[in-house]
């Protein structure tokens, strides 16, 4: 690997200054500012404001006030669908500026943020389409003196918490389906990637969106989140992190009973059958370990290999990963970016030593890599993981690869199944008898079968037990900020019980 120098695109580079967005006004921070360095880069890249609890309080009354008081939830949902498809050309016209940000705050590959953002309007428009086709029931079938009517209501104020890995990205599958609803919300994006959160706030403005209906503040989660999810005029939290701050999140919920969205954490595997097309697997498992440095909720960190083909997939596996680009997020080829921070950096290395301590095999990588400036993984393996083993069980969160065997089925299956999470898995064979009964039995939000961490917008995600609660995306993703009100209107004179009959 060559020595890593810093870009043409950032020589004459200047750290951009952002203010957080409450009741339609740009505001400054009481506090220092937080300033993001790039973990590709080393370099200070971004500065916004430190929020505080009197802050997020500010911005959650704006939304409430918007909410009771304003036009945003009586709109027609042809008219709040019009504002969200002009947002989605936005989107799409600003698209390199936005992928930008999110490429040197996380230390994603751009030629990937440029992807995402790509997703993200499309996800945009589906949700402007959805805003139309949000409808409740109605019951004529109750007998000649009632009838029923089921009404979707917006649920009122959400909070919205995002994380870092995917910043633009993630905030599109939360924001717009709330926005169709008729919700209010306040947005607290990760203070380590903020800056594609707070040009959307920009977006949103130009669009049309009423003041207060989005609110953007910036800050650490004990100084904003916390009241984000507590407050009584909050009436929804919508999270995405890791499991530990999502059962936190819920605690604090639990307090005012407000409706929880949580997309937790992932430990999903890939069983492959001996019999699968070998060639298009091993392209998925290193897509699916290495994409985005492994930093992403479904990678596919566990392989669950049939012992028949364990060895010599496990060697294909790593003459494709040590051809896999690690560098500098901001030029094109480049397939793996930086980590996120150096503290999360040693972390995925203490995973690496302790299994190796336990017994695996360090198959590949498995060490941090100089490249001159930032914070760098080598694609790594391991293999002969156990089940009992800490990597083969937690969300390792890092460009680092499991492998684990098995002889029967049933095997794969409760190995599959033997952990806390479940968000998605995959199964590889040419036999459609043995990839449904994997779909059917594994226990998770998604099945892949012959493809890995493929999506769409119509298609729902979201996991089982620890890896969260509710659904993003798919048709029914709106509903998930409504409330649901039943209309139960008589017709003609009632008898009351107590008179003769």
């Amino acid at each position: 690997m060559t020595a890593h120098v810093k870009p043409k695109a950032l020589e004459n580079f200047k750290a951009r200054d952002f203010r957080m967005l409450i009741d339609g006004t740009w505001t400054e921070g009481a506090g220092q500012p937080i300033e993001r360095i790039a973990p590709g880069h080393g370099i200070v890249v971004s500065r916004y404001p430190a929020g505080s609890k009197a802050d997020a309080e500010r911005a959650i009354a704006a939304a409430r006030k918007a909410f009771d008081d304003g036009p945003w939830p009586s709109m027609t949902g042809a008219e709040r669908s019009n504002i969200l498809l002009k947002a989605a050309d936005l989107i799409a016209a600003r698209a390199d500026e936005l992928a930008f940000l999110d490429c040197i705050e996380s230390g994603k590959p751009i030629s990937q943020a440029k992807g995402e953002l790509g997703g993200a309007v499309d996800i945009w428009r589906y949700a402007a389409a959805l805003a139309r086709d949000l409808h409740g029931e109605s019951y004529n079938t109750l007998g000649d003196g009632t009838l029923g009517v089921v009404l979707r209501e917006a649920i009122g104020v959400v909070s919205i918490i995002t994380p870092w890995n995917f910043p633009f990205l993630i905030v599109s599958q939360k924001l717009p389906f709330a926005l169709a609803a008729g919700c209010t919300t306040v947005v607290k994006p990760s203070e380590l990637t903020s800056g594609s959160t707070l040009v959307l706030g920009e977006i949103l403005i130009e669009a049309g969106v009423p003041a207060g209906v989005i609110n953007i503040v910036t800050g650490t989660g004990p100084e904003v989140g916390a009241p984000m999810t507590t407050h009584p005029d909050v009436d929804m939290v919508s999270f995405t992190g890791s499991t530990g701050v999502g059962r936190l999140t819920m605690a604090n919920a639990a307090q005012t009973l407000k409706k929880v969205s949580l997309e937790l954490g992932g430990k999903n595997p890939q069983i492959v059958f001996p019999d699968a097309d070998l060639d298009a697997f091993i392209d998925a498992a290193v897509f699916g370990a290495y994409f985005n440095a492994g930093e992403c909720c479904n990678a596919g960190s566990r392989l669950i290999l049939h012992t028949s083909i364990a060895a010599d997939v496990t060697a294909r596996i790593a003459d494709l990963a040590k051809k896999v680009k690690v560098g500098d997020p901001l030029d094109p080829t480049t397939q793996v970016g930086a980590i996120i921070t150096p503290q999360h950096l040693a972390k995925i290395g203490a995973y690496v030593d302790g299994a190796a301590k336990a017994g695996a095999l360090v198959a590949l990588g498995g060490a941090a890599l100089d490249l001159g400036l930032g914070q760098f993984m080598a694609p790594t393996i391991l293999s002969g993981v156990r089940p009992d083993m800490a990597v083969a069980r937690e969300e390792v969160f890092g460009p680092v690869l499991s492998v684990l065997t098995f002889e029967t089925t049933e095997e794969a299956i409760r190995i599959a199944n033997a952990i806390d999470y479940g968000l998605s898995a995959g199964v590889w064979s040419r036999d459609f008898d043995t990839c449904l009964t994997i779909g059917r039995k594994v226990r998770a939000g998604t099945i892949w079968m012959n493809t890995f961490m493929d999506g769409a917008s119509e298609l729902p995600f979201g996991g089982y037990r620890q890896s969260g609660l509710g659904r993003e995306l798919g048709r029914h993703a709106v509903e998930d900020y409504t409330e649901t009100k039943t209309l139960n209107m008589h017709i003609g004179a009632r008898t009351g019980w107590w008179m003769p009959r």
